[in-house]
């Protein structure tokens, strides 16, 4: 246990106790709604450049095992909670939270009224914080938190794509064998295993490769991942998306989305505070069905400013009417802002969308 404050951009300051590593991290200070997932939350890259708070007063009561992770370690820059379990019960659990962030050397701090700065997240929009564990120097806090740079100028993607290439062959047999490029922006886990167990072959590509390269490999789809940042800096991305478009069929999630988008087009904006949780409501315009899905992401698509004509948005958030799914009419093209993949998670639209993405590569759904 340590002393340990939060200080935001616009003057707060909030002591509390510290856990995990010591010493100082800055960062976007935002907040999910999940009350499970907290592994697989911590371990998204798309979370690299902010300080994860979590709404739901207690974490870390199921403890942590890593086969859950997204990634091969935490990459929120710190975690903001109520109350941290000291002394978890689950039959998979090998270490508590406090043993987690500090193997990571990530800092974490409990006691702190995480309402209160949800409510003022939600009211103002999202705020650059610092969190110092060691220390209660509010005012240094809040200062490191007004010295350090907007989220849209950081180059985050660099710091999360894989260095190499690789491929995972799936272990499902199949009549048919498909094989998917993977554009790493920053990929959770749980696509590519989702890939996998519908008997497709992946091979992860880094988020610098360029389009030449991925025609080398003659995928039967090009999937574009999450990451973190702002989409206007996957520029390598956009123009890999504009170059391959109409060769082969081409699909992504959260950031991809993002990227697709703005490849055929479009303009995407930051949002006020963003959508993070597990209980999105999101309604398809063709069937009328709303699904609640996973998501995490602070950017969004400006739907109404698509250049190619012949791109159809196919879903909206039904609270706040953003842009969640599109489709173009003639190419093979089509994403969404939500992650079909989340586990823990609603698992509502994984059998819908990984089905559409079997049936674009003329596989098995």
């Amino acid at each position: 246990m340590m002393s340990a404050v939060i200080g935001l951009e616009d003057g707060t300051i909030l002591k509390g106790t510290g856990f995990g590593a010591e010493g100082i991290v800055c960062g976007e200070l935002v907040f999910t709604t999940q009350y499970t997932g907290y592994e697989e939350s911590l371990t998204d890259p798309s979370y690299t450049g902010q300080i994860l708070m979590f709404t739901y007063p207690l974490i870390g009561n199921y403890g942590v095992n890593k086969d859950t992770f997204q990634s091969d370690g935490v990459k929120a820059e710190g975690l903001v909670v109520r109350e941290a379990c000291p002394s978890p019960s689950h039959h998979l659990s090998t270490r508590n939270i406090y043993k987690l962030m500090e193997d990571e050397g990530k800092p974490g701090i409990s006691g702190i009224d995480t309402r209160m700065l949800t409510i003022g997240t939600r009211e103002h929009g999202t705020m650059r914080a610092a969190l110092i564990n060691g220390s209660d120097d509010g005012e240094e806090a809040v200062r490191l938190a007004r010295e350090q740079p907007d989220i849209s100028t950081l180059d985050l993607i660099s710091r999360v794509t894989c260095k190499e290439p690789y491929t995972i062959e799936s272990q499902v047999k199949t009549a048919d064998r498909k094989h998917v490029v993977l554009f790493d922006l920053g990929m959770k886990k749980n696509i590519s295993l989702s890939l996998l167990r519908r008997g497709v072959d992946v091979t992860v590509v880094p988020a610098n490769t360029p389009a030449s390269v991925i025609e080398d490999y003659n995928p039967d789809l090009l999937f574009l991942s999450n990451g973190p940042g702002d989409p206007q800096n996957a520029q390598n991305a956009i123009d890999v998306v504009k170059n391959l478009a109409g060769t082969m069929p081409i699909s992504g999630i959260c950031l991809g989305h993002q990227v697709i988008s703005r490849a055929l087009g479009a303009d995407t904006y930051k949002l006020k505070f963003g959508h993070r949780g597990a209980n999105q409501p999101v309604k398809d315009l063709e069937s009328g069905i709303v699904h609640i899905t996973s998501q995490n992401h602070g950017f969004a698509v400006e739907g109404d400013t698509f250049d190619d004509t012949d791109v159809t948005v196919t879903q909206i958030n039904t609270n706040d009417n953003t842009v969640e799914g599109i489709e173009h009419n003639d190419l093979d093209i089509f994403s969404v802002q939500y992650h079909p993949e989340a586990h823990a998670g609603p698992r509502d639209t994984e059998k819908i969308f990984f089905g559409k993405v079997m049936k674009a590569m003329g596989g098995r759904v």
